[in-house]
């Protein structure tokens, strides 16, 4: 068996596609909200994000490549993500993954994909981020009081 085989059986055996699905579906419903993140994607369609984020996790865990978006550096280089923030984030995901009961394997795969982009998403000042176009300008949206 291949290495591209082995790791589709893999993705497979940890849910496939279905579970990426469901578990993204349940991480969106408490990211939109959240009244801290949702902010971030004031205007974006959700059918959008959900479906990028699919494509990619699948395309990530070793499933079919279909993905056509952007890096996800490149996808957030314009928005302050900090530290805490990516905290929140992955509360959301850990809480999506228990009540999808999503499998150990795949949470373990997830999570490493996770861990392997943190470092580049998230930022110490605004300072590190960039803007993709001059009238977009950088998304940064406090915590709110009381959050």
């Amino acid at each position: 068996m291949s290495a591209v085989d082995k790791k589709l059986q893999m993705f497979e055996e940890a849910g496939g596609r279905a579970a990426i699905e469901k578990v993204t579906e349940a991480f969106y419903d408490k990211v939109y909200a959240d009244p801290w993140l949702s902010q971030f994607f004031d205007g974006i369609p959700r059918s959008h994000i959900q479906a990028q984020q699919d494509d990619f996790m699948q395309a990530a865990l070793g499933g079919r490549r279909g993905y056509s978006g952007k890096t996800p550096p490149s996808a957030h280089q314009h928005i302050y993500i900090t530290e805490e923030m990516f905290e929140v984030r992955q509360a959301h995901l850990m809480s999506a993954f228990r009540e999808c009961h999503a499998s150990e394997r795949m949470v373990e795969m997830w999570l490493a994909i996770e861990d392997a982009f943190r470092g580049r998403l998230t930022k110490d000042s605004m300072s590190d981020c960039v803007m993709r176009y001059p009238a977009e300008g950088i998304r940064n949206y406090p915590k709110p009081l009381g959050y």
